[in-house]
């Protein structure tokens, strides 16, 4: 073969005359000649195997020239034939490689056909893919996902991609290098294949689970040519505008740089691609928002594929971290904590390990306060998963909890969402305690740092001794030593000989001593520094002891011999250590001593750490519980969803305080949004409705105790949400129910030792289950008698209030029965044990009978025929027994007779022994009375409608059906014409109630009558009855008692008011705001010429009365009971209330409140005059405060332009500096909008001469400030030339200022130049009101005298300037005398004849 085939740069080359010996196409076949053509190729192959495509590789190359005109089926024919031939090549190339003598010639004919069979290939994919994207774009799939011709050839094309790829894969697995020259594979073969690849990347299904063989064979094929063919620089390249151009890659990527990096073994490929992207620059990430989500999501993926493989190429990355790219900034952070999780972690880190995991660590802690939101949620998210993992250092658990703590008030949602979650991570993989609580740490802290300071103080009370060891000792001694040794050594004179044996005279008992004892004696000498002794004693020893071990290398005398042995004695051999130690004088601690108490010390310093560490860990969660248990309520449902599944976590693992959470979050059951109901209830039934237990006894005696937990000490409000999951517990069918109500009914009885706390919730969970299943109580209604009502029933009024509520679920009040009502004889068990137990307690003092009463005697009336004949007996047996109780005492000297007419005299001794007991029986008094109207309200009355209906059907079946059907037409036709259908029966009820309610009950023959004077003395005398509870108790039942009818009402209503005002007692004026507002409702016509009494109670000086007063009036009002009028100002007061409580609520009024039609844009003007009035005294920033929460509601264009020109009209009126500085105040305050701005203007003369105050002019040169912001240019000239005018008069004064306008009015009014202010007329000075803090008239005053109304008369209106939206109004006084309360008032509409109750 004499050419060589070279892969092209198009395929258009092939055709041009190229170099020596290059191939060049000579046969071009047209499209319509390619069949037989290719039936060539066919028979070619069978005969001449994959070498054929030498002869025939024109053919191939003319299906790649004329593509788009050549029919599907020959381009499939010709692609399965070139797989034919690689996969073909690829089978015979291993034997002919392997071959030694293979010619020159052979390899190039081998060598071409490899390239021209690739090459074929490759670019037959490349336009098969390119058609294969341009159908799928194209066609759409019909109906019944029926497709056409092209989409069958999009079928077949994905089959066959596959074995495209495997054929490719198989050959250039293989060492074809050697068919080159040198080896050189040539730059466009690899190309030609890698390109083909790229191709089938690009494809957007490329990243689909269907397309995993497919993604799996580029990423094989890429990897072996990368490690074969050397084009790990040309893929690094490539990855990076690829990731730039096509969203679908960067998971596809991530896979396969870890599949190259870790089953290829080419590790550098990950350096080269992060080096790549670790370059670019801020701007040019900045230009490419696709490109910087592509590599930020390959970091993250990569990062979790391989993340040790990171860890040399992080510093590239971090360069990103300080760069504007938010996204980056993730996926770097994202990185590190797959990094920390993975690889740096655990004990066994190196000190280059530790340092970088503390690196990371400190970064991550430092982007926790990015200025992105989104940075800061991903890096709550990363540490979530790293605390999750446990690869959080001990170390650094506080300081991340703190952090995170902080997060918690993050202005964005995600971020406190993460916050959340991350919290409750630290919380289930604590590694401190299970049972977090401070408190209960605190102890044992105490206990242990005292010891700890014990054990030092020990340590150094000690005598300090040098630790040194007898080796260092011995080298600090051995110079000097040495040179004594010496000297002794050497010959001596007479003289010295002399002296020598005279010291020797001290040693002279050597031999009477044994080698040891000398041994110890030398080591002595040395240790005192007398060497010159040591030494001599030594060679003296020898001569002793020629036989001794210690002594025998002395045998040979020599200064180094010498020295040896006088070592080893100093420093003694280790089995002599310790018996030589005994006799040696005060020498340094042992190092076994010293260690042991070093540990010792070391531990207990690691336990008060431990617990220091535990006790801040702890404190940190109950401050992040307090946080959280606040956003329960918030706005955001996600978060408040967080929020629950937190308060779930931290009760699961049992946290101080987690109880709050879960009690707080128990509202939320009746929450209007699906989601937070449906997440509240999930919680409780994970926390308490499935319990864990080997057996259904154990599950139901734990869910009992759980719910129990929750029982005790809650609020109302709590139970009754509670009882919505307890009824939705006991009305699904569960095989706990049967073993949970025997459980209760064991605590309940006593049969199991249990509390007093756990026997009341025990009895209160069985009401809740006999809501859903009456019979769960009914069918032990004598055991609820006996046990809690029976003997022992005033040893515990709590216990019996509990099972008299728990009977109460089982009346048709709570149940809401249709049927014919249900109700026990008078003779019952259940009514003898009440009776009993509220007469006994009537003449005792205990605190909870009045709570046991009150519910007693509700339930009687729900329960018992003809209640109200046997309340009577009962009150007849209360009142004897209180008599009695007198009479024996002496006390009181007077009769029944006395009693009934209202007159009680006692000493003083008396009165205060008895005033429990009769506060106690004017409580029962007023109970009965309001229960008596409620039962003939609802229980009468509804008995009367049912009966009526049973009546019309019977005879509704009586008569015949042509008869019934005209006379309905009849009676229908004539009812509309009248508007009297269903009223007129309805109405003979209401008035029969009435009737009853006006004329009966307190008929002279009925008892409740006598109590009345009785009542009404007591709380008209509050000298006289000044015992606390007795005038409570006497002013509430007297509110009872005026529910009964308007003539009551009517009597009464002035004492009522006078005690609101009047009283001492916070608690009978937060009772009467209730009580009064309650009889609003009944008897609006009656109450309404009063209601600017009830609002007066809104600048009470007792927080609790306010609190009460907004509450009820809140109610009031968002019902329609009340008009909205002026007094609402005295609401807006409470915006600024010490109590942050009562400013909650003042503020919800306004939310509720704004829900309404424009109801606060036409409160707002009288609002502000009543607040910036003189005579208040209020604060602008108070006054500024109030009016920024009220303006946030004026939301529309039109009500600020009316709003603007009110203000200023209010400018005339006004009479002091003050109220002109809070009119303009006000006006900044609006959210101002050009046509408001225009009437600003407008408005010039009504507030120019105010000008010159400083007060006036800044908060109206705010306006020109904020109006400049945004304006188009022909606005903010006016804007400015307004300005300009304003700070012209403030500086020189109106008067110095010309215009036009001034001039025309100068002329007009003859040349005036007096400012506005002297022509507005002044409006005559308003009286004074009463406000919060002033001394208000005490009862003590009185003294013994009866509250005695003030008479003022009626002062004249004020001349105002009055608007459509203001409304007219008489202020009256606190309290109104005879002669000026209104006979004849306007009547309010009610939405029904009947009266309403509060039950």
């Amino acid at each position: 073969m004499s050419w060589d085939f070279f892969v092209p740069v198009c395929v258009g080359d092939l055709v041009k005359t190229g170099g020596i010996n290059q191939y060049v196409v000579q046969d071009v076949v047209p499209p319509k000649q390619l069949p037989p053509s290719i039936n060539k190729i066919k028979a070619a192959l069978r005969s001449q195997g994959p070498l054929c495509i030498l002869e025939h590789f024109d053919t191939g190359y003319s299906v790649l020239k004329h593509y788009n005109s050549v029919e599907l089926g020959v381009k499939e024919d010709t692609l399965e034939l070139l797989v034919q031939v690689v996969s073909g090549l690829a089978a015979s190339l291993p034997a002919f490689l392997i071959s030694a003598s293979v010619s020159a010639a052979e390899r190039k004919e081998k060598l071409n056909a490899v390239k021209m069979s690739v090459y074929l290939l490759c670019k037959l994919t490349e336009n098969l893919e390119s058609d294969s994207y341009r159908q799928s774009i194209v066609t759409a799939p019909g109906k019944g996902g029926k497709k056409g011709k092209a989409g069958e050839g999009l079928l077949q094309w994905d089959s066959e991609r596959e074995k495209v790829l495997q054929a490719l894969v198989q050959l250039l697995q293989l060492d074809i290098r050697s068919l080159w020259s040198l080896s050189l594979v040539e730059e466009e073969f690899i190309s030609c294949v890698t390109c083909c690849c790229y191709k089938l990347l690009e494809n957007p299904t490329i990243s689909h689970v269907k397309s995993k063989p497919t993604r799996d064979c580029i990423i094989h094929l890429l990897g072996v040519i990368i490690k074969k063919y050397n084009h790990l620089l040309g893929v690094s390249v490539k990855v990076i505008q690829l990731l730039q151009h096509f969203e679908q890659l960067p998971s596809v990527f991530a896979q396969a740089v870890s599949v190259w990096s870790t089953e290829y073994g080419v590790r550098g490929v990950i350096g080269e691609v992060i080096r790549e992207i670790g370059q670019k620059s801020s701007e040019e990430l900045a230009r490419d928002g696709s490109g910087v989500k592509a590599f930020a999501s390959f970091l993250s993926e990569l990062g979790t594929q391989v993340p040790e493989l990171m860890i040399p190429n992080i510093s590239v990355l971090i360069t990103h971290l300080e760069g504007e790219s938010h996204t980056m900034r993730v996926a770097v952070c994202e990185v590190l904590g797959e990094i920390l999780v993975r690889v740096l972690c655990g004990d066994g880190l190196d000190e280059s390990g530790k340092a970088d995991r503390d690196r990371f660590f400190d970064t991550l802690q430092e982007h926790l306060h990015d200025t992105h939101s989104h940075v800061r949620a991903r890096v709550l998210q990363v540490f979530t998963r790293i605390v999750n993992s446990k690869a959080l250092p001990l170390c650094r658990y506080s300081e991340v909890m703190e952090l995170t703590v902080g997060r918690l008030m993050d202005k964005s949602i995600n971020v406190v969402k993460s916050a959340i979650q991350l919290l409750a991570a630290f919380i289930a993989h604590n590694p401190y305690s299970c049972k977090l609580s401070s408190a209960d740490l605190k102890k044992p802290l105490e206990k242990e740092t005292a010891k700890l300071r014990q054990m030092k103080e020990k340590l150094e009370g000690k005598a300090p001794v040098a630790v040194i060891k007898a080796s260092e000792l011995w080298a600090a001694m051995e110079p000097e030593l040495l040179v004594t040794v010496r000297t002794e050594l050497e010959p001596t004179s007479e003289a010295e000989k002399e002296q020598q044996e005279e010291e020797e005279g001290d040693d002279r008992d050597v031999e009477e001593e044994d080698d040891r004892a000398t041994a110890v004696k030398i080591a002595q000498y040395l240790r005192v520094n007398k060497y010159r002794n040591a030494v001599r004693l030594c060679i003296r020893a020898h001569s002793c002891f020629p036989e001794s071990e210690m002594f025998a290398s002395l045998s040979t005398l020599t200064p180094e011999t010498l020295m040896c042995t006088l070592a080893l004695i100093f420093k003694g051999s280790d089995e002599d250590s310790s018996e030589l130690s005994q006799n040696l004088p005060p020498t340094p601690q042992k190092e076994g001593e010293k260690e042991g108490e070093d540990g010792e010390l070391k531990k207990q310093e690691m336990l008060v750490q431990y617990l220091r560490d535990t006790e801040t860990f702890a404190l940190q969660v109950e401050r992040a519980i307090s946080v959280i248990n606040s956003m329960l309520y918030w706005k955001t449902t996600s978060v408040v969803q967080e929020a629950v599944q937190f308060c779930v976590t931290v009760c699961e693992f049992s946290v101080a305080n987690s109880v709050s959470g879960v009690r707080k979050m128990l509202p939320l059951v009746w929450s209007t949004d699906a989601a937070i109901k449906d997440a509240v209830v999930q919680a409780y039934r994970r926390l308490y409705l499935n319990p864990q237990g080997d057996t259904i006894r154990m599950k139901a005696q734990t869910l009992v105790d759980s719910l129990s937990e929750l029982m005790v000490d809650a609020s109302l409000g709590t139970i009754q949400c509670l009882e919505e999951i307890v009824q939705e517990f006991f009305g699904s069918a569960s095989n706990l129910q049967s073993t949970v109500v025997q459980v209760l009914w064991e605590r309940f009885t006593g049969k199991r030792e249990t509390s007093g706390l756990h026997r009341r919730a025990a009895v209160s969970l069985l009401g809740m289950a006999a809501r859903a299943e009456r019979e769960v109580v009914l069918s032990n209604l004598d055991t609820l008698c006996s046990v809690a009502l029976g003997e022992k029933v005033t040893e515990d009024f709590l216990l019996a209030r509990d099972a008299v509520i728990t009977i109460c679920s089982i009346t048709d009040h709570v149940r809401q029965s249709k049927g014919a009502p249900f109700r026990l004889p008078q003779d019952h068990q259940l009514f003898t044990c009440l009776t009993q137990a509220i007469a006994e307690g009537v003449v005792m003092e205990d605190p909870y009978w009045q709570s046991f009463m009150e519910q007693a005697v509700r339930l009687v009336y729900f329960l018992a025929e003809s209640p109200d004949q046997l309340c009577s007996r009962l009150l007849q047996r209360c009142a004897r027994l209180l008599l009695d109780q007198i009479a024996e005492g002496g006390e009181f000297n007077k009769d029944t007779s006395q009693m009934q007419d209202g007159s009680q005299e006692s000493n003083e001794q008396g009165e205060q022994v008895n005033c429990v007991c009769m506060a106690q029986l004017l409580a029962l008094c007023g109970c009965v009375a309001f229960w008596q109207v409620s039962h003939l309200e609802r229980s009468v009355s509804a008995e009367l409608r049912r009966r009526r209906g049973e009546t019309e059907e019977r005879e509704e079946k009586e008569k015949g059906p042509s008869s019934k059907a005209k006379q309905a037409a009849n009676e229908s036709t004539m009812e509309e014409e009248l508007g009297l259908i269903g009223a007129s029966a309805e109405d003979t009820e209401a008035e029969l109630i009435r009737k009853i309610c006006e004329t009966e009950l307190l008929a002279e023959e009925n008892l409740l009558c006598a109590f009345l004077p009785l009542l009404v003395r007591v709380c008209s005398s509050p000298g006289r009855y000044s015992h606390p509870q007795l005038t409570t108790a006497a002013c509430l039942a007297l509110s009872q008692y005026m529910m009964i009818s308007p003539s009551v009402c009517e009597e009464n209503i002035r004492l009522m008011f006078t005690v609101l005002e009047r009283s001492t007692l916070p608690v009978v004026r937060a009772n009467a705001i209730i009580a009064l507002g309650d009889l609003t409702v009944r008897f609006p016509n009656i109450l309404e010429p009063w209601t600017q009494n009830l609002y007066a109670r809104l600048s009470d000086e007792v927080p609790s009365v306010r609190q009460t007063a907004v509450t009820v009036l809140t109610q009031l009002v968002l019902k329609d009971v009340l008009k909205v009028k002026g007094q609402v100002s005295e609401v807006a007061v409470l915006l600024i209330d010490p109590e942050p409580h009562i400013t909650s609520l003042a503020l919800n009024f306004f939310n509720e409140l704004a829900s309404k039609d424009n109801a606060i844009y036409n409160l707002l003007p009288d609002i502000i005059s009543r607040l910036s009035d003189p005579e208040r005294g209020m604060t602008s920033e108070d006054f500024t405060t109030i009016m920024k929460q009220l303006f946030s509601y004026i939301t529309k264009e039109r009500q600020t332009e009316s709003l603007v020109e009110k203000l200023c009209q209010r400018f005339r009126t006004a009479k002091t500096e003050r109220q002109w500085c809070d009119l303009a105040t006000s006006l900044s305050l609006l959210s101002m909008c050009e046509r408001g701005f225009k009437r600003l203007q407008e408005c010039w003369e009504c507030y120019s001469d105010k000008l010159t105050e400083p007060g006036v002019y800044q908060p109206l040169l705010s306006i020109t400030a904020k109006l400049r912001r945004g304006a188009k240019t022909q606005f903010k000239a006016q804007v400015d030339e307004f300005e300009k005018r304003l700070t012209a008069v403030h500086t020189r004064g109106l008067e110095n200022v010309e215009s036009p306008e001034m001039e025309e009015e100068n002329q007009r009014e003859g040349g005036s130049t007096e400012k506005t202010a002297t022509r507005t007329p002044l409006p005559t000075r308003g009286r004074s009101k009463a406000k919060r803090g002033q001394a208000k008239p005490s009862v003590s005053s009185h003294g013994d005298d009866s509250f005695v109304t003030p008479q003022k008369s009626r002062k004249s209106k004020k001349p105002v300037i009055t608007f459509s939206s203001d409304e007219e109004e008489d202020e009256e006084d606190a309290v109104m005398a005879e002669n000026e309360t209104p006979k004849v008032t306007t009547p309010i509409a009610r939405t029904s004849r009947r009266a309403r109750l509060r039950n």
